[in-house]
């Protein structure tokens, strides 16, 4: 069985070496991404899209390709990735060794590096000559977009076909990771790029916590609402956040607002579509929310001041009740805190309704148009993606893209997140990350987040600075 992502959803997210408390991958969005586009820089959330120009014509695909990686004679595979924490670095050097295992005459030279390091560096290298045959792109505008446009990545139309991809990955995985070959049309066209790992954003919370307190899972918004203020009456804190980096508040207000905004106006704000409104009364509401929360005290003083890894430590340590954040967290909270960490998505504002939620997919696995050995670099990310692959990243403690619910763990968070995902792709909404709208929005919304958290920017405010960003881009 295919696990089903809901149409319109973007990718992922990545993070941050393991040990380290500088800015993250996983989506990401992790996954993927600040800074500023006219110095060719990017961290999670940014886009540095615009004023890229181009450097070569838009891909074109290849006309054959040889499938037989035996074959290929002796190469070496530079590949570029952020899969560095705990779980996910544990998956690929798995993969990687079988895969060299299988094909002797394959060489993989990996380079790991943080999500934020992967978007500073990642444009530059592409356009350098040492470009790596594989990288990891943020699938968004900001990056996927505009390596489209420049023509730095292999248009894998060819490969698809070959390796019979569109039969195995359904179309709403696919259309994460196409764009037409001139970058304009994100959600269609070619393929530039395939994920591993499905992602979403929900609550992990410390079950002993929540029983002390004489509290169960909330089963509404309203529940949940309720629960916050006799959780800090109580001496906890109730949602732990590391915002430093700026991209992880994305992943607080993203299930806020799903709460309050309609599911299809979230979804055309998030893609850069006609159609939403980021001053309208629901997102200068969610907004509020957001707002309000952190002057009640709902989360750590120092939310803008800590580093997103360094709150993830102290949540496994017992800091806080609640922790909302992204799937790509169970591989670490899972071993740290066994039995005593739960999660599960935001609750619906109606108990009969679906759960509405950030998520989507890791950053996919792209073939450089530097790479001398295209069909090798694209026999790899086969390999990465394949179905037995699905099975290690599943015994690694991850969330793989395909066939979750055959590779669910019989028990641990895990479990609960595999549930989760189940639920908000097949009942409620997986709503695409945020920061993908347009080529500066990442930047934007970081910042506006920061501001609304600090009380600098009123939620009328936050919303008018999103909504110049949005509005010149559809404009354009």
């Amino acid at each position: 069985m295919k696990t089903r992502i809901a149409a319109g959803t973007d990718g992922t997210r990545g993070e941050n070496v393991k040990g380290q408390t500088s800015h993250r991958p996983r989506w990401g969005r992790a996954l993927f991404v600040s800074a500023s586009a006219a110095l060719l820089t990017l961290t999670v959330g940014c886009a540095p899209g615009a004023g890229v120009t181009q450097s070569s014509a838009p891909a074109t695909p290849k006309s054959s390709v040889n499938t037989d990686p035996a074959s290929m004679g002796n190469i070496t595979l530079t590949v570029w990735d952020q899969e560095v924490r705990g779980g996910q670095n544990d998956e690929i050097e798995a993969l990687n060794a079988q895969f060299q295992a299988k094909y002797p005459n394959i060489k993989i030279d990996r380079h790991a590096q943080s999500f934020d390091d992967l978007q500073k560096t990642g444009r530059l290298v592409l356009t350098g000559p040492d470009a790596p045959d594989v990288i990891e792109a943020n699938n968004s505008r900001s990056q996927m977009g505009s390596f489209v446009t420049a023509g730095q990545l292999v248009n894998l139309d060819p490969y698809a076909a070959a390796y019979g991809w569109r039969d195995r990955f359904p179309e709403s995985v696919l259309k994460l990771s196409s764009y037409s070959p001139d970058g304009k049309t994100f959600g269609a066209g070619s393929l530039f790029g395939l994920p591993q790992v499905g992602e979403v954003v929900g609550f992990y919370y410390n079950k002993t916590k929540l029983a002390k307190l004489n509290l169960e899972v909330p089963k509404t918004w309203a529940d949940l609402e309720q629960q916050l203020p006799k959780i800090k009456a109580a001496g906890e804190t109730p949602i732990v956040l590391g915002n430093l980096e700026k991209w992880p508040a994305i992943h607080v207000f993203g299930p806020i607002q799903g709460a309050h905004t309609p599911a299809d106006e979230i979804t055309n704000l998030a893609l850069g579509n006609p159609g939403g409104d980021w001053t309208d009364a629901t997102n200068i509401a969610a907004a509020t929310q957001l707002q309000d929360w952190v002057k009640a005290g709902y989360f750590n003083s120092d939310v803008n001041g800590a580093a997103y890894d360094d709150v993830v430590a102290k949540f496994s340590k017992g800091t806080g009740v609640y922790f909302l954040g992204g799937s790509w967290n169970t591989a670490t909270l899972d071993p740290a805190m066994k039995d005593t960490v739960g999660f599960f998505p935001p609750p619906p504002t109606d108990a009969s309704a679906g759960p509405a939620t950030t998520g989507g997919t890791s950053l996919p696995f792209a073939v450089t148009s530097a790479s001398k050995n295209p069909d090798a670099a694209a026999a790899y990310i086969n390999f990465l993606t394949s179905d037995d692959a699905m099975k290690v990243i599943a015994d690694k403690g991850n969330l793989p893209v395909l066939h979750a619910s055959e590779l669910a763990p019989a028990s641990g968070v895990g479990k609960d997140v595999y549930a989760a995902y189940e639920l908000v792709t097949t009942k409620g909404h997986l709503l695409p990350y945020l920061d993908y709208a347009t080529p500066t929005f990442s930047d934007t919304l970081g910042a506006a987040l920061q501001d609304l958290i600090a009380a600098k920017k009123t939620p009328q405010e936050f919303g008018a600075a999103l909504q110049k960003d949005y509005g010149n881009f559809i404009k354009g």
